[in-house]
């Protein structure tokens, strides 16, 4: 790597060169620069990192510039076949105001009526509605009073709606609005007092009834059926401590769990992966191959952004090779409905293995005569030569979307449905118990489950409050 025009890596090999030849330097003294050496590698290994060839976020990126997009040979505007959403009229007005012409300002004459001319407002109107049910109250001869029965669940004096309920669970766990801001629209927008205690409530119902309709079940057992399963895991803070939220998804359906853990523990636990067969899409995290039912494929984003840093670090034109075969590999799968031609996953394959035999020569592993006396074990790599020997090991779970439909080029699927969790650790900063993150993770998997397939995440709520779900659900029982 270079810096202002100095080869750091050719550097540090020399001062290493330096220190093993010169017996007169101290034990002391080595060790204090062989730290030094360490701690310049790190920082300037860092300097180059960027989202483009590392997983750091783009908002990291200095001076970050859009990237140009390639020109498309599509008329500009709307495409045919595209559903627009323009505001279209209302076949049935909830208002009609008749415009009758002024006759006072007409020439004289006689008039007839020719129709109207209609045009539409569309608005909005935010208002409370209280329903009072009046039980009769009646007596017979002999004194005794007989009440008429309330309709089930009208319980108290006076109480929430089940509208309400569902439209603050919304705000909350989907809009992921703070309590207090939540607080503040009820009681100005609609003059309702609700407390952040009363809000929880709502949240903590709402979960309930997920587990208590068999939702979360349903959610489970789709994903264990799922011919393709994407998963990802991220760091999140509850009650001030490290803890870690897992991500199954599909297409069509998205189940988070909260655990103390990070590896298999922790997602044996969410009940989905010990007994998955499918293709499971990861980015190569170690614990996953520890699933031996299923077939892996490794998220080759992961891979241009290593191959990236490669070549602009390390100079290895083996990896801007490996980069730019990827590249075009995805671009050929989209061309050809998925897939390749067997014929073509065979030329592909041989093209990757030959940028990796051409590979060795330039970024050869490590010399064992150069091994320390007294060290076991393998040899240090470095970044490159471990991504070129982890391709090579990998093949077949890097190339597995040339030849299998279903299975994407990248675990994007899975890194999107995790993202939103990163945005509401961003607005609360953290979850203050294990019981808040439980009643997120269920009620964030509901309503991402329902939205992947058009079914709004009001509606889903509406119909969860009323003891009822979705019919999306119907198809997914649990074993």
């Amino acid at each position: 790597m270079k810096i202002d025009g100095i080869e750091i890596d050719s550097v540090i090999d020399s001062t290493k060169k330096l220190l093993t030849e010169d017996k007169s330097i101290s034990p002391a003294l080595r060790a204090a620069i062989e730290l030094i050496m360490l701690v310049v590698s790190l920082l300037a290994n860092r300097l180059g990192l960027n989202s483009q060839n590392s997983s750091k976020p783009p908002s990291t990126d200095f001076d970050r510039k859009k990237n140009s997009r390639t020109k498309s040979d599509n008329p500009a505007g709307g495409q045919k076949g595209r559903e627009g959403k323009t505001l279209s009229p209302f076949e049935e007005p909830d208002v009609v105001k008749d415009i009758p012409v002024n006759r006072a300002l007409l020439p004289p004459g006689k008039y007839r009526d020719a129709g109207v001319q209609c045009r539409q407002v569309v608005d909005i109107e935010i208002s409370r509605m209280v329903t009072e049910y009046r039980a009769q109250i009646l007596l017979n001869e002999t004194g005794k009073k007989f009440t008429a029965e309330f309709p089930q669940g009208v319980n108290s004096a006076i109480q929430y709606g089940d509208g309400i309920k569902a439209h603050a669970v919304y705000l909350s766990q989907y809009q992921l609005l703070p309590y207090k801001r939540i607080e503040e629209y009820f009681s100005d927008q609609l003059n309702i007092p609700i407390s952040a205690g009363t809000l929880f409530n709502f949240n903590q119902k709402a979960s309930d009834l997920i587990e208590q309709t068999g939702a979360a079940d349903r959610i489970k057992a789709a994903l264990r059926a799922s011919p393709v399963l994407h998963v990802d895991e991220t760091g999140v803070n509850i009650n001030g401590k490290r803890r870690w939220l897992h991500c199954a998804s599909s297409l069509t359906w998205t189940y988070f769990h909260a655990h103390d853990k990070r590896g298999k523990e922790a997602m044996d636990a969410a009940e989905i992966l010990p007994c998955f067969t499918g293709i499971l899409c990861h980015d190569h995290w170690k614990p996953y191959y520890k699933y031996i039912l299923c077939e892996h494929s490794l998220c080759n984003a992961h891979h241009l952004r290593e191959l990236e840093r490669a070549w602009e670090q390390d100079k290895q034109k083996w990896a801007n090779e490996m980069r730019a075969l990827l590249t075009k590999l995805c671009q050929d799968v989209k061309d050809n409905d998925g897939k390749l031609t067997p014929e073509s996953a065979r030329v592909a394959r041989e093209q990757y293995r030959e940028i990796l035999f051409e590979g060795d020569k330039e970024c050869p592993p490590p010399n064992e005569e150069d091994r320390p006396a007294g060290q076991r074990g393998r040899l240090k790599r470095t970044k490159a030569r471990a991504l070129l020997e982890r391709l090579r090991e990998f093949e077949n779970d890097a190339l597995r979307f040339i030849e299998i439909k279903d299975v994407p080029f990248t675990n994007n699927q899975g890194e999107n449905d995790i993202r939103m969790t990163k945005v509401h650790q961003k607005i609360s900063g953290c979850f203050r118990s294990q019981n808040g993150a439980d009643m997120f993770c269920l009620l964030r998997s509901y309503i991402s489950s329902c939205r992947k397939q058009d079914v709004s995440a009001s509606e889903a709520l509406r119909l969860l409050f009323k003891g009822r779900l979705p019919d999306i659900f119907s198809s997914a029982r649990p074993e």
